[in-house]
């Protein structure tokens, strides 16, 4: 993770800084973050593993 990464946050958030969300950063694998401490710590899945992961919750 020494590059730069570009983190998009979910559309169901709100606008406001105290809201509960995360943010994904999508390149050959997928990371996940909480938007309200993007120091903290990283979820990283597999790109197959993603994919499976949205089709469950979808």
């Amino acid at each position: 993770m020494t590059r730069e990464r570009t983190w998009r946050k979910s559309s169901y958030s709100a606008e406001t800084t105290d809201s509960d969300c995360v943010e994904v950063s999508l390149s050959q694998d997928a990371l996940v973050r909480d938007s309200k401490n993007a120091s903290g710590d990283v979820l990283a899945f597999s790109a197959p593993a993603w994919q499976s992961l949205l089709s469950w919750l979808g």
